[in-house]
């Protein structure tokens, strides 16, 4: 199976998984089995968040099956171990950080390595810049790095702010967009959204580029249809990246992960009204072939 189909996107989208049970018809073509999922998944987006290594290193030969079941232009934005990131927090973590860039580094030599970003915790906050300066100079240029700050202290429209971005741009590395408003726009619609609801944060919404890269994370909801007036700000400004000849990286998430896929495509439709000497389309899998009888196959009527 050639998966070069969405080759003519002109950002990278996509979901916070590849694996879902639950996208039957509308990422893998009916029974298709879990090992052949990535493979599907990298035809329909050219991206996916990896947030399975916030928690465990890949093994060498799943990093190799994943460099095997992908196509050239697709990418894998990982997440930095949470050992890095919240127990560490950044210190002392020179172990630990070149043992992930050594397990990851044949997505990289494979040319399927999108900006591996970094997701520092609440507790993280800008009395701590000079650990967060020290780590990020210290990083290897020949990764893409983005940063997502999740204290409210880098969000205060003043020195604080203005001193982690300085940073960002200096070093040409990324900073997240976090955007839940779609999420919180209203009360819980089921217990998925109550749960979701209650882990998500709240961070304050920027469109700060720092980078060439762009990272756009947009939480929605189960009822797709309310991230219309979200998508509605961000569609220009994603178009606009992109006449300013940036790369954006937009990922979709859902409460419940099988709508995340029903998100990206509500993007990519407004993207192409947004831009309409683009091609935004997203491929659907085969629908199954019915199959004839053998009575029918036969030619033998009754």
């Amino acid at each position: 199976m050639t998966s070069t189909a969405n080759s003519a996107l002109p950002i990278f989208l996509g979901c916070p998984v590849w694996a879902c049970g639950q996208w039957t018809g509308e990422v893998y073509p009916a029974r298709t089995p879990r090992k052949e999922w990535l493979r599907w998944y990298s035809r329909t987006f050219n991206t996916v968040e990896g947030n399975s290594t916030f928690y465990a290193l890949p093994g060498p030969d799943a990093i190799q099956r994943w460099v095997e079941q992908t196509p050239d232009n697709f990418r894998f934005a990982l997440k930095v171990p949470r050992t890095i990131s919240h127990e560490l927090e950044l210190e002392h973590a020179q172990v630990a950080t070149r043992e992930f860039l050594q397990r990851i580094a044949p997505l990289r030599d494979a040319l399927r390595l999108g900006p591996t970003f970094l997701q520092l915790g609440p507790r993280f906050g800008p009395d701590r810049l000079s650990v967060l300066t020290r780590f990020l100079e210290n990083l290897p240029r020949d990764f893409a790095w983005a940063v997502e700050l999740r204290h409210h202290n880098w969000f205060d429209s003043g020195e604080n702010e203005k001193r982690v971005n300085d940073l960002l741009q200096r070093l040409e590395i990324d900073k997240v967009l976090f955007d839940s408003r779609p999420l919180f726009q209203a009360p819980p619609d089921d217990e998925i959204e109550k749960v979701s609801q209650a882990r998500k944060p709240r961070t304050p919404v920027r469109q700060t580029v720092t980078g060439k890269q762009p990272m756009l994370r947009l939480v929605g909801r189960n009822r797709v249809e309310l991230t219309d007036r979200f998508l509605n700000q961000w569609v220009p400004i994603i178009a606009g990246w992109i006449q300013q000849g940036l790369n954006p990286y937009v990922f979709t998430h859902a409460p419940d992960d099988r709508f995340a896929v029903a998100f990206a495509r509500r993007l990519a439709e407004r993207l192409k009204t947004e831009m309409p000497e683009t091609d935004c389309s997203i491929p659907w899998p085969p629908s199954p072939v019915r199959q004839l009888s053998l009575l029918h196959e036969s030619g033998d009527e009754k």
